[in-house]
């Protein structure tokens, strides 16, 4: 069975920002096969993708975040343990999680800056989505035995 739905989380720092990938994604996806999800971080992301994995609901799962730099080192074991929660998510359930989470370095909360990453988040977004929907064709493939060997 193909699905066609998408569950696409973003984490609610940063929201301005963060929110523009599911703008991207939306590019591509229509915006009525994606069910979109808050949370209020990205340490929080990986649990829910495992969960909507484990539903059978979606195709693939999107999760969106932007890890600042707010300069103690946490930002560095945050943005590690996020990447590495979603793709365990994903070899758990047999579900694509895809991340479009990122941690810039050297952040500054200027109108600059929020409009550089505001744009960037949207491709994001778009290069989520072509993922997202590449993956999901290839599994199908080689669930019908359609895929070259």
């Amino acid at each position: 069975m193909t699905h066609t739905r998408y569950a696409f989380i973003k984490a609610r720092w940063h929201a301005d920002i963060v929110d523009q990938a599911l703008v991207g994604f939306q590019q591509l996806i229509p915006a009525a096969q994606i069910d979109v999800f808050d949370v209020p971080g990205a340490f929080e992301m990986p649990l829910l993708a495992r969960d909507l994995a484990a539903s059978g609901k979606y195709a693939a799962i999107a999760a969106a975040a932007l890890v600042v730099d707010g300069g103690i080192y946490r930002h560095d074991f945050v943005a590690q343990a996020v990447v590495s929660g979603l793709m365990q998510a994903g070899m758990e359930t047999g579900v694509p999680v895809l991340s479009v989470s990122l941690t810039p370095h050297h952040f500054q909360e200027t109108a600059h800056h929020t409009a550089i990453f505001r744009e960037h988040f949207v491709q994001k977004g778009r290069e989520a989505a072509e993922a997202a929907l590449n993956i999901t064709a290839l599994r199908a493939q080689l669930t019908d035995g359609k895929a070259a060997a």
